[in-house]
């Protein structure tokens, strides 16, 4: 009973063929779909590389204009400083010389006031002077019992003023 395998026997033309038409297949998938999907796989990374970069040139532009920023505030705080600064430095200076030009004023109003009470004072004493004349001019006239002349008069009138300084 020889049977014969026919089913399990190798044939080598069998195998050849297998091979060549898997080579084939082979081929041909190579060509009409690796390449393409390939190609879209370097597109996809070459899209995904673009967008890596974009959002690197994003960051970093982020961060310069932070920094920017940053310098924009600390510049504009210390300008706010200097400002406050400048505002209360002439503050100041306006009240010193409000107080300057208040004390000048009253300084003048002082000499002003004392000029005035020196005048008034000569003006006083010149009246004072004069009603003193008369008196004792119509005093020296009882007295002595007759009318002085100019002459006699002034002495009079000195003499009298210098003893009423004693």
């Amino acid at each position: 009973m020889i049977q014969t395998l026919d089913v399990i026997s190798i044939n080598i033309w069998h195998i050849i063929i297998s091979l060549l038409n898997l080579l084939i297949l082979f081929l041909i998938l190579k060509k009409l779909l690796f390449k393409p999907v390939k190609k879209m796989f370097a597109e996809r990374q070459a899209q995904v590389d673009n967008i890596y970069d974009k959002a690197n040139e994003a960051n970093e532009q982020a961060q310069a204009n932070k920094q920017a920023y940053e310098e924009k505030l600390s510049h504009s705080k210390e300008e706010a400083t200097n400002i406050l600064r400048n505002a209360r430095e002439m503050a100041e200076q306006s009240s010193n010389e409000i107080l300057q030009e208040a004390h000048n004023k009253a300084d003048l109003a002082v000499k002003k006031a004392n000029a005035e009470i020196a005048s008034e004072r000569k003006k006083a004493i010149n009246e004072i002077k004069n009603e003193i004349s008369e008196i004792s001019i119509d005093i020296a006239e009882h007295v002595v019992g007759r009318e002085i002349d100019e002459k006699d008069h002034t002495e009079l009138i000195n003499d009298f003023i210098e003893n009423i300084g004693d």
